[in-house]
């Protein structure tokens, strides 16, 4: 079992922040034109023909720890789940919105990592969230009555993941990276597949080649991005990297106004400032703390 080294497994979780929501963003550009099932299907499918060749090249098999089946199967189920909820939000949601919305899932996953898995949480760490927390409720709008209900999926997806990371949390010690990444996109891909069968205005998408080559960079975005979770998630508890969620609302804000041309309100921008604030000393804090010797201090 790898000892944590927190300072490595921020950087990992850096590069998730970045590539996550332009993976949305490809997403939301596909979703006038492909079905929602086709999105998903594809982005598990091309996770599966990616890696599972490196997996067999590197001939460490697809057999599995004992124990770990069951786990794999779940984390699967809720990734599926996860997805497919961000990718229809965005049919109705701005980038920087949703992701907005969806993020009072690192507080959900500091509140998990500490209650359910017994990992420490101390004074600094848990008041970062928490002003984290504050700005994420800065950037949200105050006009979801005008949305309707695609404004609370978001939030679903916020749960939904803040489990999806514990359970990887289990796993990822025990299960090289890519071996699980290269499992889930065949569980999802046999999940999928008979679904989107079985409802034929969910295997729906225009045949451009435009259209096309967006669905491969989204399903490579995706892959990248996941594995780099994964890496981090071995490094790191949760509780350490919950901060580091926060700045994929700047990240996204900005890739929102480049395709998009959406960009926040004067509220939304201050909030931002705040997370990525917190987000920031966080990564300081943990750099030090990684230079010395570990000492059990409720403050840290």
């Amino acid at each position: 079992m790898n000892q944590d080294k927190p300072f490595v497994g921020i950087i990992f979780m850096l590069a998730f922040c970045v590539l996550a929501p332009l993976g949305d963003s490809i997403a939301k550009l596909l979703g006038g034109t492909v079905a929602l099932g086709v999105l998903v299907l594809i982005r598990f499918a091309i996770q599966a023909a990616i890696l599972v060749p490196l997996v067999a090249l590197s001939g460490d098999g697809f057999r599995l720890p004992r124990g770990t089946l069951l786990w794999t199967l779940i984390r699967t189920c809720l990734h599926i789940i996860g997805i497919g909820m961000m990718f229809s939000a965005l049919k109705f949601l701005p980038l920087a919105d949703a992701l907005a919305i969806a993020f009072v899932m690192p507080f959900i996953m500091l509140l998990l990592g500490h209650f359910v898995m017994g990992e420490e949480v101390g004074r600094q760490r848990m008041l970062a969230c928490l002003v984290g927390f504050i700005g994420t409720l800065l950037v949200i709008q105050p006009n979801f009555v005008e949305v309707g209900y695609p404004a609370l999926l978001p939030l679903g997806v916020a749960v939904v993941f803040a489990l999806f990371m514990m359970v990887t949390r289990q796993v990822a010690r025990r299960i090289d990276p890519i071996k699980l990444q290269a499992i889930s996109g065949l569980q999802a891909t046999a999940v999928l597949l008979p679904l989107i069968l079985l409802i034929p205005e969910q295997a729906s998408f225009d045949l451009s080649g435009k259209t096309v080559g967006l669905l491969a960079l989204l399903g490579v975005i995706g892959t990248l991005a996941h594995l780099f979770m994964t890496w981090s998630l071995r490094f790191a508890p949760a509780s350490t990297l919950a901060p580091m969620q926060y700045l994929e609302i700047p990240f996204g804000t900005a890739i929102g106004w480049l395709i998009f041309s959406d960009l926040p309100n004067d509220l939304a921008a201050v909030g931002i400032c705040i997370t990525v604030a917190a987000g920031l000393y966080i990564i300081v804090r943990e750099r030090r703390l990684s230079r010395r010797p570990q000492v059990a201090s409720v403050a840290e």
